[in-house]
């Protein structure tokens, strides 16, 4: 009865060759996830200069200076268009007093003109 209970060596070898297999293949899945891994390091330090790279020509001194070319630029323009616009407002000013002036000339004028008008039509 104990024979019956014992395992048998073919048994036993198909064990040992099994738990060899799944060593074996647990040694490759290892390998290739190690070997990804790397690949995936390398990629993301390619990416990062890359990214490095293209940040520090964006924000490269000549691509600053270009910026600052384009504000000085923009700068006097605005400030032209300012004394554009600062000389016509001035012009229009002084041409409303002119024709305010003017205004009140003619109603004076006309104030007089009326004033003679009445006394010579009721002699007064």
């Amino acid at each position: 009865m104990n024979k019956d209970l014992t395992p048998n060596k073919s048994v036993k070898n198909t064990d040992k060759n099994a738990l060899e297999n799944i060593k074996q293949q647990a040694k490759e899945l290892k390998k290739e996830v190690k070997d990804k891994a790397t690949e995936l390091k390398e990629e993301s330090k390619e990416a990062f200069e890359t990214v490095k790279e293209k940040m520090n020509e964006t924000f490269s001194e000549e691509n600053i200076d270009k910026v600052k070319e384009k504000l000085d630029e923009y700068t006097d323009d605005a400030k032209e268009v300012l004394e554009d616009v600062s000389e016509k407002a001035s012009d229009a000013v002084e041409n409303l007093a002119d024709l305010a002036e003017d205004a009140k000339e003619g109603i004076e004028e006309a104030t007089t003109k009326t004033k003679g008008f009445f006394k010579r039509l009721f002699g007064k």
